[in-house]
């Protein structure tokens, strides 16, 4: 479960990095079952791709989790109090948000050249081939836009909406049912007591 520093950072990035031409996805895992993530990636319609770590604490930017600094282009995501404390401990060459501003710019990293071996079917036959760096990246980031978008379908399965429609819908019933019974509660007491002497009793209590 994240927490709501961590959503609030993620708000803050994707509202910055939010432009035309300019592709995002959270979680990016790179290569094929790869074991490292990004926290959040955009690529460009000019082929750059800038990656982006989300830390909350200094725990958390100190822990032994790879730092997936992979793109043309890499950042933290920081909160205020947190990039105060490790300023002087960010290497060279790595940018900084702020939540939604770069404090810090990051310097353009030459990947034109590196590249990425991987395992795939030939003719019938598993072979090692190496591709692009940049074609591993593009392949990893529309694998995860694909798996978001999968949860996205699911969500809108019709029988599932129903479901959720349903608890709505009774939940809409519940509460007018209380409203109904708090009135008759209400009356009935202020018959009994009388209207000033209940507002007095229920000002106490704050209702």
């Amino acid at each position: 479960m994240k927490t709501e520093q961590t959503l609030s950072l993620e708000k803050a990035i994707r509202k910055a990095t939010r432009k035309t031409g300019v592709f995002g996805c959270f979680e990016v895992t790179i290569g094929f079952f790869g074991k490292e993530r990004v926290d959040y990636m955009t690529y460009d319609t000019k082929g750059i791709f800038r990656c982006y770590e989300i830390k909350i604490s200094k725990a958390d930017f100190h822990s032994d989790a790879k730092k997936s600094f992979v793109g043309n282009y890499n950042y933290y995501v920081l909160t205020r109090e947190l990039y105060d404390e490790v300023k002087n401990e960010i290497l060279d060459g790595i940018g900084v948000y702020v939540g939604e501003c770069c404090v810090k710019k990051s310097k353009r990293q030459d990947i034109d050249l590196k590249t990425y071996t991987i395992r795939r079917s030939v003719d019938g036959e598993s072979t090692e081939i190496t591709i692009l760096w940049a074609d591993m990246l593009k392949e990893s980031l529309i694998r995860s836009l694909y798996r978001d978008s999968e949860k996205i379908i699911q969500t809108n399965d019709k029988q599932y909406v129903n479901r959720i429609k349903k608890r709505a819908e009774k939940a809409e019933n519940d509460a007018k049912e209380y409203g109904r019974k708090y009135s008759r509660l209400y009356h009935a007491v202020e018959r009994e007591i009388g209207h000033k002497r209940l507002r007095e009793i229920m000002e106490r209590a704050e209702i």
